[in-house]
């Protein structure tokens, strides 16, 4: 009697450790699941810039510079296709500039 008390004393304990570590495991999941899918969308912007349907980073690049300048901080490739560049100004203001990844027209520039 007195093992099956202290299982039950015990219980909310196991129950709590049970969803701590399934929790963490989750975020360790949700990360490998993120990876892979920015994995994955690096290998169909590659692909796509290899077929000629976007243009390369370099010319991007050198566009959204063109509009803004200073120095890139990020890039990222997003669907649509666009890219979106941040740009550090000299004056320490953030810049986004969204550009059409196919021919490299200026979408929109916001601050950040």
């Amino acid at each position: 009697m007195k093992t099956r008390r202290t299982f039950i004393a015990s219980l909310p304990a196991l129950l709590l450790a049970a969803n701590v570590a399934h929790a963490q495991d989750g975020g360790a999941h949700d990360k490998a699941d993120a990876k892979a899918r920015k994995k994955q969308a690096q290998q169909e912007a590659f692909a796509a810039m290899q077929r000629g349907e976007i243009l390369p980073l370099t010319k991007i690049l050198a566009i959204a510079q063109s509009r803004i300048a200073g120095d890139v901080v990020e890039v990222e490739f997003k669907g649509g296709p666009v890219y979106e560049v941040k740009v550090l100004t000299a004056s320490g203001r953030v810049r986004e500039v969204v550009l059409d990844a196919r021919n490299g027209n200026v979408i929109k520039i916001e601050d950040e």
